[in-house]
């Protein structure tokens, strides 16, 4: 099997998105920052009200990739141990073995991650910042590629947990799915009378159109997506404001802007240029920075969100040509 080029690869990343559209209707944001988190190698959260296709989404992304997926779904009396795995005694060896949890895995779907106290939330740290999880003082590596993809629902639900700001900052996008516009809503109860159902979805027609070489090739390609310095000073003048605005107690870390960095260029070589342009920035600023920053008390109640902070930021900065 020959090897991928950039170009092909663009290619199998398109159909990507096309594929997952088969099960998931008018969410392409979504569907576009779950691609540029694989070329990113970074992690999801996604975020919406209950039933709109969060789950569906990830499951949709993993049918169309040819890549191991597990799924663990979040509650109150979940351990860490679900999660990466334990040492098992074994009676007729007298020994104890490692038997691997859900998370050796390509692709995790961590369903309603905010379901699940802190404890639980944080064993996944580890696993999601340096792609390994240790146990009995035994480091294991995970597979590559290896994602997370998180689904909260809105902190104000009851039975949440709210996620640490550790554990945000290890998220590479946060992805609000909002309730569909009333045409989508329309298509999708017209394909659910047609025979749609979300648990089969190789009936409805998903099929693999992208492998693990498909992203080793896209993902070398971004890496070579030039960046001028006047784009650079950009970035970094925007995180930096942040840490200025009154309305915020947190604004964006060093590690933010590296992040809106990778995500930058990942979207502009997925538009099909070499370069990253302000634009592409200003495209990815929300979904990449709005879980890094924090708002003081008085401005939540005064209505003010993060993204209308970061909204704010990038109307008043300068472009550069």
């Amino acid at each position: 099997m020959s090897t991928p080029t950039a170009d092909s690869a663009r290619a199998s990343l398109e159909a990507l998105r096309t594929e997952i559209a088969k099960a998931v209707v008018g969410q392409d944001p979504a569907v576009t920052g779950l691609v540029v988190a694989l070329l990113c190698r970074g992690h999801v959260l996604l975020e919406g009200a209950p039933g709109v296709a969060k789950t569906l989404l990830v499951r949709a992304l993993s049918t169309a990739l040819e890549l191991e997926t597990k799924r663990v779904q979040f509650t109150p009396d979940l351990m860490p141990s679900d999660v990466t795995g334990s040492l098992v005694y074994d009676a007729r060896s007298a020994e104890f073995s490692f038997q691997a949890g859900p998370v050796f895995t390509n692709l995790l779907l961590a369903d309603e991650i905010n379901r699940t106290p802190p404890k639980t939330q944080a064993s996944l740290l580890e696993a999601m910042e340096e792609r390994q999880v240790t146990v009995d003082g035994t480091a294991r590596p995970l597979p590559e590629p290896f994602l997370v993809a998180a689904t909260q629902n809105p902190v104000e639900y009851e039975g949440t947990y709210p996620l640490p700001e550790a554990q945000l900052d290890r998220f590479l996008l946060k992805l609000t799915v909002p309730l569909p516009e009333r045409q989508d809503e329309i298509d999708i109860l017209t394909r659910h009378a047609a025979g749609f159902s979300p648990r089969d979805l190789n009936a409805a027609g998903l099929r693999p159109v992208a492998s693990a070489a498909d992203l080793d090739a896209a993902r070398a390609a971004v890496a070579k997506t030039s960046v001028s310095p006047e784009v650079t000073g950009y970035i970094v003048d925007i995180c930096r404001a942040t840490r200025e605005s009154p309305s915020l107690s947190l604004g964006v870390s060093p590690r933010g802007a590296t992040a809106l960095l990778s995500t930058s260029r990942a979207w502009a070589w997925l538009t099909g240029r070499d370069y990253v342009t302000p634009d592409d920035v200003k495209a990815l600023a929300l979904p990449t920075l709005r879980h890094r920053i924090q708002l003081r008390p008085e401005a939540e109640m005064e209505g003010v969100t993060a993204d209308s902070v970061i909204n704010a930021v990038l109307a008043h900065l300068p472009v550069p040509r």
